[in-house]
């Protein structure tokens, strides 16, 4: 069978590593390695040169991040991946190849803090500027665009608002100009949308969450082109060094193997959990990409499998109030993460979103009364059980 022809639970499993090369490990071999010798001086030459493949140093190349990387491209549709210490570092590292002092760079009109907090800063240090749009329609996209546009910075959906962007239209207009769009594919993964194949140009996870799945890893993971993250791996991810540890690859790749029957349930609680939250007399507002009435349900149907694991909601009352019903639950964990195995939730404008002005949290759309949810993979109606409980006692 051929690597095209595998579907995806099938990929997800066996794609990057061949037991034969490794003396028939089953389990991909763990090179918890700093570096690597040479049989002599003049291979070491020749490998330094690029004139001989081979290993040098973990910073520059692991085979354990490497059977990760050829996995992800596979799964992602992309010629090459990389493997990086965090989603953030991946997010820095991709942002700081694509731009130079007084670039522009065009971002969905909802970040990650800690993207938004990174472009801010690339603002006061480098005078590269930033513009927010809805990306609802090309006009508005192309009336943004600059001689000085360098990059088109997407996520999909939005964290934690959870609209959905066109990738096909905002694609279609960045080859108008020739401008590479990236994407944050973190909450769909993989198994949900594929942004290469919808015109993108790289795709950037936060590995922590539904890749690694289990709450024991901290990383990140680009895909795209094999000359454009050629060129990233030898400039910006190894002379900044945010670099994947082998044993963070170790757990990823273990979490990929389950990576489609994990997604599959937790979209199958989500879905369940939405519908008894849409009729909670102290819930004001949902928030889920599979909700039939959603703005954007059309763009779901059009670019993702599933409506995901992640859901939104509004409470009627306070911050207080907001902050007393976590404070309520019994055994949904507190916790800003997700993708997890355990049920997590968060309050976006106090945690993730905190370091965002609150003015432009109100423009995204991040209320005092915005509580995310990442519904995990316990039985679905104990975790009813335990959110109910605890907005009937607000």
């Amino acid at each position: 069978m051929t690597e095209n022809h595998k579907q995806f639970e099938t990929s997800a499993i066996h794609d990057g590593y061949d037991p034969s090369d490794l003396l028939g490990s089953l389990a991909t071999p763990l090179f918890q390695t700093s570096t690597f010798t040479f049989e002599t001086a003049e291979q070491g030459e020749r490998r330094f040169a690029g004139e001989e493949a081979g290993y040098i140093y973990s910073r520059l190349g692991n085979p354990t991040v490497s059977v990760l990387e050829e996995k992800m491209a596979a799964l992602e549709k992309g010629e090459r991946a990389l493997g990086f210490a965090s989603g953030m570092a991946a997010v820095s590292a991709i942002l700081v190849a694509l731009t130079k002092a007084n670039d522009h760079i065009i971002c969905s009109a909802g970040l990650y803090g800690c993207t938004f907090g990174l472009v801010s800063m690339m603002k006061e240090k480098y005078n590269i500027e930033h513009d927010f749009s809805m990306m609802e329609t090309k006009d508005e996209l192309r009336q943004l665009i600059r001689p000085q546009t360098t990059c088109i910075y997407v996520e999909t959906p939005i964290n934690p608002t959870m609209k959905l962007i066109d990738l096909e239209m905002v694609s279609e207009v960045a080859r108008e100009h020739n401008i590479p769009v990236v994407v944050d594919n973190t909450f769909a993964s993989p198994y949900l949308q594929r942004p290469l194949e919808l015109g993108c140009d790289v795709v950037i996870h936060s590995a922590t969450k539904y890749i690694g799945g289990h709450g024991d890893v901290i990383a990140g993971v680009a895909v795209g082109t094999r000359e454009f993250l050629d060129n990233v791996q030898m400039t910006t991810q190894k002379d900044i060094g945010g670099i994947m540890s082998p044993l963070d690859a170790w757990l990823l790749i273990r979490g990929l193997k389950t990576l489609p029957i994990r997604v599959d349930r937790h979209c199958d609680n989500a879905e369940k959990i939405y519908a008894e939250l849409s009729s909670h007399p102290n819930v004001s507002r949902v928030l889920y990409p599979d909700d039939h009435d959603h703005p954007d349900y059309h763009i779901r149907q059009n670019q993702m499998k599933r409506g995901g694991g992640l859901i939104s909601f509004e409470i009627k009352g306070t911050k207080k109030d907001a902050q007393q019903m976590l404070n309520n639950l019994e055994f949904v964990k507190i916790a800003v993460s997700l993708g997890d195995a355990e049920t997590l939730i968060q309050h976006p404008a106090t945690m993730t979103h905190a370091v965002v002005p609150e003015a432009s949290r109100q423009k995204m759309g991040i209320t005092d009364q915005l509580i995310r949810l990442s519904v995990g993979l316990e039985e679905w109606k104990d975790i009813w059980k335990d959110l109910e409980q605890a907005l009937d006692r607000l």
